[in-house]
Order: structure tokens, then C-alpha cells, then sequence
């Protein structure tokens, strides 16, 4: 009997939920400076699984989400998004030939791109950063991509998106 799988778009809304639910989630004390981007780290795993499917679009999409989420100011994150899902999607062949512990290059520079974006529009409306902990989400962001990848990776696989 065979058993009905879901659509690859359900499966990568669900993904995306995820991600903004795990971003939610707050971490003890000092380790609450490194919580993982995780909507965007989704976002470049998918824009270089499935560059036909998921784009710059979506990222703007996704992004006006996580400012409506975080309370930003409207398209902040949308832009940060938009421009990472597009520098994803003109080097998603170099990226995904290299096993996950060497992607994480590439993603720690996505990564930090998103953040001096964010933070530059932060500081022309008026609200600079502090200090240089919004870096940190970058470091745990590269820690954590080895094993979203697998997980996303296993889960295209298993219900066979493409």
C-alpha cells in the first residue's frame, strides 16, 4: 500500500515554521548571543536544493515575515533576505558540491552579509548597535549548518522533492 506523500511545498513552509519557531525559542544566559539565524539558514539550504523553486521571492516573503515576527522595521530583514537568497542562488554550484563542513564558509559570509545589512539599516534609522555581539549569530549559525543540512538534505530525500 502506498502511502501519500506530501507536496515539496508543504514540506518547505513546514521547514520554514520551524525555523521561526526554533528562532523563538531563547537560550540560557551568554549562549543567547550565538542563537543560529535559523530562517535563513533554511533559506540558503533550499535556495541551493531547489534554485527553480525557491528564490529571491520567497526570501523577501520570508523576510517581511521575520520582521513582522521580530517587530522590525517593515522590509528590513525582507532586503537582507532578498540579497542572500540572490548571492545564494548565483553561487548554489560551487556551494553544494563541497561536503557540509566546507559550505559552512560560504555560509558564515552569507550569514554576516544578512547581519551587516540588518544592522546597517539599523543604524540609519537611528539604531546602531552597541556592541559586536550581533556577530555572534553568524558563529552559531556555521556550528549548527553541518547538521541542518543533513536534516533538510534527509528530509528532500525522503519525501523526494525536487
Amino acid at each position: 500500500m502506498n502511502v501519500p506523500r506530501p507536496g515539496g511545498g508543504e514540506i518547505v513552509a513546514l521547514s520554514f515554521l520551524l525555523a521561526f519557531l526554533l528562532s523563538a525559542i531563547p537560550l540560557p544566559g551568554w549562549l543567547d548571543h550565538f542563537q543560529p539565524d535559523w530562517v535563513v539558514m533554511v533559506l540558503i539550504y533550499w535556495c541551493m536544493a531547489l534554485p527553480h523553486r525557491i528564490g529571491i521571492g520567497v526570501g523577501w516573503l520570508v523576510g517581511l515575515l521575520l520582521d513582522v515576527a521580530r517587530g522590525a522595521l517593515l522590509g528590513q530583514h525582507a532586503l537582507a533576505l532578498a540579497v542572500v537568497a540572490y548571492l545564494t542562488l548565483q553561487a548554489y554550484r560551487r556551494i553544494r558540491v563541497v561536503p557540509p563542513w566546507q559550505q559552512t564558509f560560504s555560509i558564515l559570509i552569507f550569514l554576516l552579509i544578512k547581519q551587516f545589512l540588518v544592522f546597517w539599516i539599523s543604524g540609519v534609522i537611528g539604531y546602531p548597535p552597541r556592541d559586536w555581539w550581533y556577530l555572534a549569530p553568524a558563529l552559531g549559525g556555521i556550528a549548527m549548518w553541518p547538521l541542518l543540512f543533513v536534516i533538510l538534505r534527509d528530509t528532500r530525500r525522503y519525501f523526494q522533492i525536487s
